[in-house]
C-alpha cells in the first residue's frame, strides 16, 4: 500500500474518524483505524463496536492499493504536528507503516486488516432524506438534556422519532425534556429508536460539515446515516423511551414572556450564589416583575428582579437554575415564553413566537 497526499486534505476526515476511536480498549485493534486503498480512492474507518464512521477521499493520484490498520491517535497527532501545506508520503512494509513529510519519518506498528471488526448491520425498516443542517440544528437543540450514567439506560440516548413529513428528537434525565421537531420526505407510520449517547455526540461533529441532503436508513438494531464523503452507522439503544407527551405540561393558567438575553444574564448572576450541589433559584413572578432568589448553606444571597410580561396570580416555584441556563442557551429568539400553573407543576418553556423546540422544566422544592 502506497500513496502520496496533502497534509489538509488527510486531516479533517482522519479527525473525524479517529474521534471514533475508544482512547482505551481492551481490544488493541480498537485503538486502530482501518486504511483502504482501492482505485485511487482511500477509505478510513474507525469504530468502538457501537458507533461506526467511514470517510472516503479520492486522492490525486491513485497510489498502491492495498489494506491496512494502524494507531488511530498517533497517526492523528502526527498529521496535526506537521507544518501547513506538508505533503505526506504514506507506505507499508510488512508488519511496518512509514509515514513520511519533508524531513520527518515516521514507523507506526500496524495489525492485519482482516481483523478489523464490523459493526453488525440489521435489515432496513426505513430510509428517508432530510437537510444535514436542520438534523444538526435538532441535536444541538435537544443533546443537553440526555442523561449521562442513568440506570434507566434508554435515557442515556436520544428518541428519534419519524412520522408523516415529520423528524423528532427528545431527550429527558428525568428532571427536564428536550423535545425539536423538523420536516422531512418521509411517510410512514409513527416509528421510534434511541440513538445512543455516543453516538448523538459524533454526528453533532460529522453533520457540522455539510450543507447538503443527508439519507437516513433506520434498521431494527442500527442507524446508517450517509453526508457527502461519510457513512456513519451506530447501534440503538434496547429499550422502550418514556410516554414524553405525557410529561409535556397542558392548561398552564399562568404565562410569563421576557428577553432572553436579559433572564439569561440574571439567572447567570443569581446563580454565583447558589447551593453549588442542588444549584436551586426561587422565582417570584407577579405583575410586570420576576424576583430572582438564590442562596446557599454558607447564609449568603443573591437577589435580582427583572421586567416581564406575566399574567396570573402571584407565583413563588423553585428551579434548578442549570437547567433554566441550559433552556436559554438553546432557544434562539429574543423572547421567551414560560407557562407555568402551580408551585409544583412542570415549567413549559419555548421561543415566544413558537418556533420549533419546547422544554419542559421540573420544579424543585427549596
Amino acid at each position: 500500500m502506497k500513496f502520496t497526499i496533502s497534509r489538509e486534505a488527510l486531516l479533517r476526515p482522519l479527525q473525524l474518524v479517529a474521534g471514533v476511536v475508544e482512547r482505551r480498549h481492551t481490544l488493541p485493534i480498537l485503538s486502530n483505524i482501518l486504511m483502504v486503498l482501492e482505485d485511487g480512492q482511500l477509505k478510513m474507518t474507525g469504530t468502538d463496536l457501537e458507533v461506526e464512521l467511514v470517510g472516503a477521499l479520492t486522492l490525486e493520484e491513485a497510489g498502491e492499493s492495498g489494506q491496512i490498520t494502524v494507531p488511530a491517535r498517533k497517526l492523528l497527532d502526527i498529521c496535526k504536528s506537521l507544518p501547513d501545506q506538508s505533503v505526506i508520503e504514506f507506505s507499508t512494509d510488512g508488519a511496518k507503516a512509514q509515514v513520511k513529510a519533508g524531513r520527518s519519518r515516521f514507523v507506526l506498528a500496524t495489525l492485519p486488516a482482516d481483523d478489523f471488526p464490523n459493526v453488525e448491520e440489521s435489515q432496513a425498516d426505513l430510509n428517508f432524506t432530510m437537510k444535514a443542517e436542520d438534523l444538526k440544528s435538532q441535536f444541538d437543540q435537544t443533546s443537553f438534556a440526555m442523561a449521562q450514567q442513568d440506570v434507566r439506560y434508554y435515557l442515556n440516548g436520544m428518541l428519534l422519532e419519524v412520522s408523516q413529513g415529520v423528524v423528532r428528537t427528545v431527550a429527558t434525565d428525568g428532571h427536564r425534556l428536550a423535545m425539536s421537531d423538523s420536516t422531512a420526505d418521509v411517510a410512514c407510520e409513527k416509528k421510534q429508536v434511541i440513538v445512543p449517547r455516543k453516538g448523538v455526540i459524533e454526528l453533532q461533529r460529522l453533520l457540522g460539515e455539510s450543507d447538503d441532503l443527508i439519507s437516513v436508513t433506520v434498521g431494527t438494531n442500527h442507524i446508517r446515516i450517509g453526508a457527502g464523503d461519510y457513512l456513519f452507522t451506530s447501534k440503538l439503544v434496547e429499550g422502550k423511551f418514556p410516554d414524553y407527551e405525557r410529561v409535556v405540561p397542558k392548561g398552564g393558567d399562568k404565562t410569563l414572556c421576557g428577553s432572553r438575553q436579559e433572564l439569561r444574564q440574571v439567572f447567570q448572576r443569581t446563580a454565583i450564589l447558589s447551593n453549588e450541589k442542588y444549584r436551586g433559584v426561587r422565582l417570584i413572578a407577579e405583575d410586570g416583575s420576576l424576583q430572582v432568589i438564590a442562596n446557599n448553606p454558607e447564609q449568603e444571597q443573591a437577589e435580582e428582579t427583572v421586567s416581564v410580561d406575566f399574567e396570573g396570580e402571584r407565583l413563588e416555584i423553585g428551579f434548578n437554575v442549570t437547567y433554566l441556563l441550559d433552556v436559554l442557551n438553546a432557544l434562539s429568539g429574543e423572547q421567551i415564553k414560560m407557562t407555568l400553573s402551580n408551585p409544583n407543576s412542570s415549567a413549559l418553556v419555548e421561543d415566544f413566537d413558537g418556533g420549533s423546540s419546547v422544554y419542559v422544566v421540573m420544579p424543585m422544592k427549596l
